[in-house]
Formats: structure tokens, sequence, C-alpha cells
């Protein structure tokens, strides 16, 4: 059941919960801005990426596994383990000799990154009822925003006065007051039943059908292993064919595919996978479209994303107020993706050229669209599933966002690079066109360049929009219903009728 607690030792938890859902967010964002910095003092450029893939690939590797022990074991337990973990990975990232070292602390990181993430999100399932969780559900939620602002400039100022180390050695002073926040705050939550049989086939075969999509999209996106690449896309379909047999027979599956069966589910879970493929694939890639297309600087290019965070950021935060004082949620998800698809389509639609504010104001509308539902959603899906499965359940949602934005990242950073090159006029190389270049070239140029990066990226924001159209659809399926102002059972099973 809920647990309650009392009103100060609530606030110290979600400070805490808060606090490490920062800084697990953070590790994606600020060590972006040091990347060069790292790769030229350990000598491994060709290696560089790995220390932001395998911290991803390894946080979304094991979210199914993390949820099923958060069920088992108690989110308390696992919250800690992860929060401990991370704090040593933390510091061993920081005396990394070589690019090996650091890859595999940064690997151990992405792994209790996950748990941190999870965990945040199951124990506030547990502690509040289902009328109080959208609420803090999107205090916790606007964690990711807010480093995807500040991570990048706070990344850029360490390395410059600090030096690189200290973008991994500040996670420990602020973690050990969490923990310590932790210790004290987060309650002695009731395991569920310890099953007979862990999902070991599941987890093994799920593992590698992933490592092999992000290799398979990562080498097509780069073009440069042809054989490989469809090696490994062939082995990622057998496998999510493979663990969708395993995961109907498993009698305690990682991934309850049964729990499909209710609509809440199913289409709180599709809204969570567009997020990942409607927004966060498109993001990084709008500095650069802006440079091209719009000749602006680098750091003028960045307002763009700001403009959709900050959009993300506050949407998040009061459609978790509105939704737990009103008890309404389905019109949150419902308005959010008709905002998307509307901005998305608009931004295809926009002639290269316009003064900036005008995709600010668009993007920004697709960040309030998006933020309506980010946070909301999970509270959602949480509240349709059986309370002693809140951690699988939860872990599931999560998956589909980060599955659904690493491979549409991947697909966009093909799209964008092939059509480029395949536009661009004899004479110039696309391995050597920068900013820099375009900027100082003749007007002729600069007007064709900016005219390729438009042609290139108008279907991509078409495709974008006709994703979160499919949102819409899945935000009209979602049963009608009010939050409930009752504790959650223990024994809770599903609803058609009362979804959360």
């Amino acid at each position: 059941m809920t647990m309650p607690l009392s009103p100060l030792r609530f606030r110290l938890l979600v400070i805490s919960l808060l606090t490490v859902s920062f800084l697990g967010a953070l590790d994606h964002t600020v060590v972006s801005t040091s990347l060069a910095t790292i790769a030229g003092e350990l000598g491994a450029l060709k290696l560089m990426s790995w220390v932001v893939v395998g911290y991803t690939l390894a946080s979304t590797v094991l979210l199914p596994v993390l949820g099923k022990l958060g069920d088992v074991l108690g989110a308390r337990r696992v919250f800690l383990v992860s929060l401990v973990t991370f704090l040593a990975a933390s510091l061993a990232c920081g005396f990394a000799q070589d690019i090996s070292w650091l890859i595999a602390a940064r690997v151990l990181q992405g792994m209790s990154s996950a748990g941190l993430q999870l965990m945040s999100q199951t124990i506030i399932a547990r502690v509040t009822t289902q009328r109080e969780r959208p609420r803090y559900m999107a205090i916790i939620g606007a964690a990711f925003p807010i480093a995807i602002l500040v991570g990048p400039v706070l990344g850029g100022a360490i390395t410059d006065y600090w030096g690189w180390s200290w973008v991994f050695w500040i996670n420990i002073p602020v973690g050990a007051v969490a923990l310590g926040l932790a210790l004290i705050a987060i309650p002695h939550l009731e395991p569920g039943t310890v099953p007979r049989h862990f999902d070991v086939a599941g987890a093994a075969i799920f593992t590698a059908s992933l490592v092999s999509l992000v290799l398979a999209v990562s080498w097509a996106a780069e073009r440069t292993a042809g054989t490989a690449t469809i090696a490994a896309l062939a082995v990622s379909v057998a496998g999510f064919v493979a663990f969708f047999i395993v995961e109907r027979r498993a009698p305690e599956p990682i991934v309850p595919l049964k729990h499909f069966a209710n609509r809440t589910v199913a289409a709180g879970t599709a809204l969570s996978a567009i997020i990942g493929v409607g927004l966060f694939s498109i993001t990084a890639y709008l500095p650069t479209y802006f440079q091209m297309a719009y000749q602006t600087t680098a750091t003028v290019s960045g307002l763009v994303p700001i403009a959709t965070v900050f959009g993300m950021l506050v949407s998040n935060l009061l459609s978790g107020y509105l939704a737990s004082r009103t008890g309404r949620y389905r019109v949150f998800p419902i308005i959010g993706t008709s905002l998307g698809a509307a901005g998305l389509f608009v931004m295809a639609m926009l002639p290269a050229g316009l003064p900036l504010w005008v995709p600010m104001i668009v993007m920004g509308v697709v960040g309030i669209g998006t933020g309506a539902f980010m946070s909301l959603i999970i509270a959602v899906v949480q509240g349709a599933a059986p309370a002693s499965q809140t951690g699988t359940i939860t872990a599931t949602v999560n998956l589909v966002r980060q599955v659904g934005s690493t491979v549409a990242t991947a697909i966009i950073g093909g799209v964008i690079g092939f059509g480029v090159a395949a536009l661009l006029p004899a004479g110039l190389d696309p391995a050597t066109l920068t900013p820099q270049f375009v900027h100082g070239a003749a007007p002729a140029v600069q007007a064709d360049i900016a005219r390729i990066y438009s042609t290139v990226f108008v279907p991509i924001f078409i495709a974008l929009a006709a994703t979160y159209a499919v949102g819409i659809v899945a935000a009209v399926l979602l049963p009608h219903g009010r939050l409930s102002d009752e504790p959650v059972p223990a024994a809770q099973t599903t609803s058609e009728t009362q979804p959360v």
C-alpha cells in the first residue's frame, strides 16, 4: 500500500530523489563539452564517442532488469546500491589513465544511473496516492530538461577551470549529501514475492539484441561497415523475435507483455516512445541545422534547443500540478501531441532565413506539447499496473522512450549525412563542410548550402510531425477516468474503467 510519511520526511525524500535524478541526467549532457579535451589528453579520438554511447547503452540495457529487481528486492535497496555504485564509478572516471578505463567506468556509471532514474520514479509511486503522483513525478522529471539546459555550460566551465576529471568528481560531494538524505527519508518499502525463476534468458537476449541494434544504426549512419551493419541488424531482429517468444513463456518476464492488453498501458507506452522518437531524437541536430540553413553562430544556434527544453520544463511542472489538483489527466496528452504535431509541421514549412525568434517560438511550442505528458504518462501507466510490479512497468515505459530516441537519432543522423552529401554541388567535400567554412564562403555557396539543409530537413520534420500525429490517436485511446485519492492497494489489479 501507499506508505504515508511525515511532511518533513517527505520533503527530504523529494529533495534526495530530485538530486540524484539530476546527477544521473546531468551525466548525459555535462560530458559532451569536455569530450574533445578528454580525447586529446588520453589520445583516443576514434573511441571518443563510446564515452557517451557506453553510458547510454548501459543505462538502457539495464532498465528492465533493475525494474524487476526493484519489485523483488525492494526499491529502497536497489536505489541505495545504485547510488553508492554511481559515486564509486564517478570517482573511477576521474582517475582514468586511458580511454579503456574511462569507457569501462562510464558503463558502470550508466548502469547505476538507470537504477537511480527508475527507483526514484518507483519510490514516488509507492509513497504517494494516484492523485498526488503526477505533481511529484513532474518535479523528479524536471531533472532531465534542467540537465539539458545547464549541462553543456557547466561541463565547459568545469573543464576550463578545474580540469575534465572534476566533471565526474563533482558528483561525489553532491551525491554524498543525497545519500545521507536518502538513508533518512526513504522508507523500507515492502518488496514483492521472490520469483522462483529470474528471467535470465530474457535479460541476456534483450541485451544482445539492443547492443546489436545500436551498432547497426550507428554503422548505418556512418556508412562505414556494409556487411557488418547488415549482420548486426539481422542479429538484432532475430534477437527481438526470440525475446518476444521467451517473454510470453517466462513465468516472471522482465517485460510483462500481458499488461499491454490493458488499454492504458498500451496507449501510455506508445506515448512514451513518441517522446523519444519525435523530439529527443531531433534536438541534437537543431544547432547544426540553424548554423547551416540560417547562417547563425554556434552560440546563437543553441537558443532554439534551449527554447524547446525550457518549454518542456515549464509545461511538465504545470501539467503535473494541474493533473494532481483536478484529477484529470487525459486532456494533457491530447493537447500535447496536437501541439507537437502542429509545431513540427510548421517547422517543415518555414523558409530558411527567417528571424531566429520564429523557429524558437515554434520549437518552444513543441517543447510545451511534449512536457504536457512527459512525466504525467509515467504516473498514469504506473496506476494501471499492479502495485507489486511498479518497478517493472516503470522500466518498460522508460525503456521504449530511450530505445526510440537512440534508434531515431541514428536514423536522422544517417538521413542528414546521406542527403547533404548527395545534394552538394561538385567541388564541395561533405567531410570538410563546417559552419566556419560555409560562413566564410561566397554568398552563392551559402545560399546553396542553406537550400540543401532546408531540403534535407523538411522530410525529417514531416516524419516527426507524423509521429506526434500517431500520438494523438494513442492519447485519444486513453480511457476516461480520474486520479484516485485512495491509497494504492498492494494487490491492485489492472482496470480499463479506472486506469489510474
